[in-house]
């Protein structure tokens, strides 16, 4: 009896054991990467195209965030505006207008239009060829819309995420691989005057190895709902109710994941972990403010309100991803950066080192902060934000998305790799399906895909360029 007991408790735990590993609560093989075949071919982690004495311009989108990509970039010495895109007619010949009345208006003598049809977009690439493209459109669009740019010979600029999906993301990078063009996620926190000096600061080495890092996308952005028909809240709102995780990593985890040289020959990510709250805040703002029949208020909202993610490297730091754009509380990126000598934080910006810093502190546990940072700030702030800073100054962002804007055309013209290889793009913009779909499995670790299929090792940091 007792011999038959144990064997059915056996039969019986074994069974239930291999059920629970394969629901997908526990990965069956934790540190295996899905090998992906190669693309045929080169990589681009470091590469450098062609110099172009003029680059010739073609937008996708010209809305309000694409809008201010033309306006900055059509003033540009070494720009063209050679075609624009969009559903609506009005943008573009607003966008015109604001060409028109500028003082570089003989820069751009023929500028084509295309409005009026959602593949509109693809008779302007085939007619124009233009050099590059400008994509601020729905994230839906952002895969297809890069992909094509690239096969008809453009570099692809793409506003965030790069992709909404893994798959999309490997298509992208085989894209560019085969056809030798940039595809940019214009990542524009990475230029902010903050993070650019904390990058200089972690490249001085003043906090040593890094241990830990903290990033988020908190905004609460619920008012975006009003935008019922056009404009970002139109297409935004449904992927509150049919999205999973975090939607919108890349603000926070951009600049955190270049102090760390992730996929740039220092380290690269490994896992991650995700966690949701309830989803409670979206269906009681659609119910509070619009009508009971009201196409918002037969969403289901699904999406938990805040995400949290914990990504693991491959040399163990860890790094905390929260996104939250619907609760009722102050903007935050967190920007944080641990290391064994001190500590860089956001949000406010302050920052402790051990031993004190310049006669600001004496050690770690007083913060540099307020006033005293712009010492700081006059010792570290970082070469590219010094040559920049008054060339973007009303670009948007405090400055940051100037001094994106700029900095692309500069490599392109200076033939220089981008600060931002598609890799990096693809690498944190996976954070979203990931995070689905370990909030799906309880909190069950996510591998994330090898983008570079090993050839981080050998890319460079992103230096200080000055």
């Amino acid at each position: 009896m007792k011999n038959t007991s144990r064997r059915n408790f056996l039969k019986k735990t074994s069974l239930s054991a291999a059920a629970f590993a394969t629901s997908g609560l526990i990965p069956a093989c934790e540190d295996s990467q899905t090998e992906v075949p190669s693309s045929g071919g080169n990589y681009m982690g470091d590469f450098i195209a062609p110099k172009l004495d003029k680059v010739r311009i073609a937008f996708i989108g010209v809305g309000k965030r694409g809008g201010g990509h033309l306006k900055y970039l059509s003033g540009l010495e070494g720009t063209e505006v050679v075609a624009i895109s969009d559903l609506y007619e009005d943008n573009v010949n607003d966008k015109i207008k604001i060409i028109k009345h500028s003082t570089n208006f003989n820069q751009h003598p023929k500028i084509q239009t295309y409005w009026g049809s959602d593949i509109k977009w693809k008779a302007m690439l085939n007619e124009v060829k233009p050099d590059a493209v400008f994509i601020s459109t729905n994230w839906k669009n952002h895969a297809p819309m890069a992909i094509e740019s690239m096969k008809n010979g453009a570099h692809a600029f793409v506003e965030v995420p790069l992709a909404t999906s893994i798959k999309d993301l490997w298509s992208i990078i085989d894209t560019s691989e085969r056809t030798q063009r940039h595809c940019m996620m214009m990542e524009n926190v990475n230029y902010g005057r903050t993070e650019l000096m904390y990058l200089n600061m972690c490249r001085n080495g003043l906090i040593g190895d890094f241990l830990h890092a903290e990033a988020a996308y908190i905004h609460e952005l619920r008012w975006q709902m009003n935008e019922v028909n056009r404009s970002t809240g139109s297409w935004r709102t449904p992927h509150y109710a049919n999205g999973k995780g975090n939607l919108y990593p890349t603000h926070g985890l951009g600049p955190v994941a270049q102090y760390m040289s992730l996929a740039r020959g220092e380290d690269n990510f490994k896992s991650l972990i995700s966690y949701s709250t309830p989803a409670l805040g979206r269906a009681i703002h659609a119910k509070k403010n619009f009508p009971d029949n009201h196409k918002w208020n037969q969403l289901d909202y699904m999406n938990g309100d805040m995400n949290t993610s914990i990504i693991k490297t491959l040399k163990g730091r860890t790094i905390l991803v929260q996104w939250d754009e619907t609760s009722p509380r102050p903007y935050s990126r967190l920007n944080l950066i641990q290391g064994t000598k001190g500590v860089l934080a956001g949000f406010p910006t302050r920052i402790a080192l051990e031993g004190g810093f310049d006669g600001l502190s004496k050690d770690h546990h007083q913060w540099i902060e307020g006033e005293q940072l712009k010492r700081v700030y006059d010792k570290f702030d970082h070469p590219l934000y010094k040559r920049l800073n008054k060339k973007s100054v009303g670009s948007g962002h405090g400055g940051m998305d100037g001094i994106m804007r700029y900095r692309i055309i500069e490599s392109l013209r200076k033939g220089m790799p981008i600060d931002q290889n598609v890799y990096e793009g693809a690498f944190w913009s996976a954070v979203t399906e990931l995070s689905g779909r370990s909030v799906d499995q309880n909190g069950a670790p996510q591998q994330f895909p090898d983008f570079t299929r090993g050839k981080w090792k050998s890319t460079n940091p992103l230096g200080i360029i000055n």
